[in-house]
């Protein structure tokens, strides 16, 4: 049963060389997924407790967006996520607004880019067309509605703004 996990599941659930998955965690989100069908039009694993919306237009990086629990990541404007980016449970990347004159309308615009090495942390939030340069942590229950392009730095607060600058990222 493991050589046919590893051989036929494995490859669609690792991702590239850097955060490989144990072998329970990718049965487990496997049957959730394909026999349970909670999120199943994800190609990669996510809680139960997330939702995913237009993973198609999702460009993952090296790690698995929606894993932590609760998380709402919305791609349909797209979302193009950097290498070794962590999301912390309960996290809201949405990439599309409503129409303000009319809520059943939905604005196309640019999608959401977040650099290499970011973390953000618990119930932050990153609204439709922001940039986070690379090494950027974004603390928990911020909410970012503005690009912050520069890196090696510290968001917090609602709205978010700089608070620290740090040194470069080592890992």
């Amino acid at each position: 049963m493991k050589d046919f996990v590893l051989k036929f599941l494995w490859p669609r659930y690792a991702c590239a060389g850097e955060n490989e998955h144990s072998f329970v965690l990718v049965i487990k989100h496997w049957m959730m997924q394909k026999l349970l069908r909670v999120n199943s039009q994800v190609p990669w694993p996510v809680h139960p407790t997330s939702k995913v919306i237009r993973p198609e237009r999702i460009e993952r990086g090296t790690r698995t967006p929606g894993l932590s629990m609760c998380c709402h990541i919305d791609g349909r404007n797209g979302i193009k996520l950097g290498r070794n980016v962590w999301i912390g449970p309960r996290v809201s990347i949405i990439s599309m607004n409503h129409d303000v004159r009319d809520y059943r309308k939905y604005i196309e615009g640019d999608p959401i880019v977040i650099g290499d090495n970011c973390w953000l942390a618990a119930n932050c939030v990153i609204l439709p067309g922001v940039i986070i340069g690379p090494h950027t942590i974004v603390a928990a229950g911020a909410v970012v509605t503005r690009s912050f392009k520069e890196g090696d730095q510290i968001l917090a607060g609602v709205p978010a703004k700089v608070v620290k600058t740090i040194d470069e990222y080592d890992g």
